[in-house]
């Protein structure tokens, strides 16, 4: 089950606007906001470089421009641009490290401390984005305390970074740490909740608890589609990592339509050549292998491929990954071939 990384954008405040009279950059950034919750990024896009030209003119230090070039960074993200991304995130960081010393600044900063490490996470850049993260877990327990909701998205990501490298003795106290902070301060139906559940899911499963990981799977779910809708990509993160436990455990008929869904939910909402469309038609691809359907798998592997080489660059691991996976079907293709040719 793929690990969730939480992204934040920068809030458009503007404390020092007269009231009632709204400016460009303040339109164009919220015009902006409005389009990417709503999964229109070519307009969300647009509404951003309109921002940031606007933003340039107050002056390089202006935290409107470190707003806009986190935000713009992160719609680039969700597009897999990670290229342009990476200098976007690197020049907000450096503006609100110049910045005045305020609690704005500190959290603003935490904020693109958090951006950026989670890009690096994407890249599997591992030792560049830890000391990220801790930088960011010590400025929110500075700025909010220890029990705030963004001191447990940090404790979320950072056990994430762990989980990937395989390091799951470290990640498991912050996944436990990060849903104690949460079920205390949010609301049950929060989706900022969503994630916590589905990582320490993770951890269950892991140790065999998987009753109590499909619960906190389906929970997960559940407050996802309220908050979200049916359509969003969260939705179809939380049913690819349901399918994946039924999937584990044999229940393929419950796991396929899930995967199906999923897959459709993510090819619409960030296009057909994400790295997270890829990681859905891997995980089909292996349910089908799973039950001897190695025609139907390898087309979906075969894409996978594509699509992680070309967003991802040839030496990710998920490009290795699906190297490995496209191998191990051909192989087990030509021997059941070759076992059908014995018999002719």
């Amino acid at each position: 089950m793929r690990k969730l990384i939480l992204w934040s954008f920068i809030l458009a405040v503007t404390p020092h606007s007269v009231v009632g009279q709204a400016s460009p950059w303040n339109n164009a950034i919220n015009a902006a906001a409005r389009a990417f919750g709503q999964q229109q990024y070519r307009e969300a896009e647009l509404h951003f470089m309109e921002a940031e030209k606007e933003a340039e003119s107050f002056g390089p230090l202006d935290y409107r421009l470190g707003t806009t070039l986190n935000n713009l960074a992160e719609l680039y993200v969700r597009e897999a641009r990670y290229k342009e991304a990476e200098p976007l995130f690197k020049r907000a960081l450096g503006i609100w490290e110049k910045g005045e010393d305020s609690t704005v600044t500190a959290i603003s900063r935490a904020t693109v401390l958090n951006n950026l490490a989670a890009l690096y996470e994407y890249q599997s850049r591992f030792g560049e984005s830890e000391p990220l993260y801790l930088q960011c877990l010590t400025l929110r327990e500075k700025i909010f305390g220890p029990e705030h909701p963004d001191v447990g998205s940090t404790l979320d990501n950072l056990g994430a970074l762990y989980w990937e490298q395989g390091k799951i003795a470290e990640a498991e106290p912050l996944y436990q740490r990060a849903l104690f902070i949460k079920e205390k301060t949010l609301r049950p139906e929060d989706p900022a909740l969503a994630p916590a559940l589905n990582n320490l899911a993770a951890l269950y499963v892991r140790e065999g608890k998987t009753a109590d990981g499909e619960s906190l799977l389906k929970r997960a779910l559940s407050i996802r589609q309220a908050a979200f809708g049916p359509d969003h990509p969260d939705v179809g993160n939380s049913l690819n990592n349901l399918a994946a436990l039924y999937s584990m455990e044999g229940r393929y008929s419950e796991a396929e339509p899930m995967y199906h869904r999923s897959l459709a939910i993510m090819e619409k909402s960030l296009g057909p050549n994400h790295p997270d469309v890829a990681s859905g038609l891997n995980n089909l691809a292996e349910l089908y292998r799973s039950e001897k359907k190695y025609a139907e798998a390898e087309p979906l592997y075969k894409r996978a491929l594509d699509i992680r080489e070309k967003a991802l660059g040839p030496d990710h691991p998920d490009v290795a990954q699906s190297l490995d996976n496209l191998a191990g079907v051909l192989i087990l293709k030509s021997k059941e071939i070759n076992a059908d040719l014995l018999y002719l």
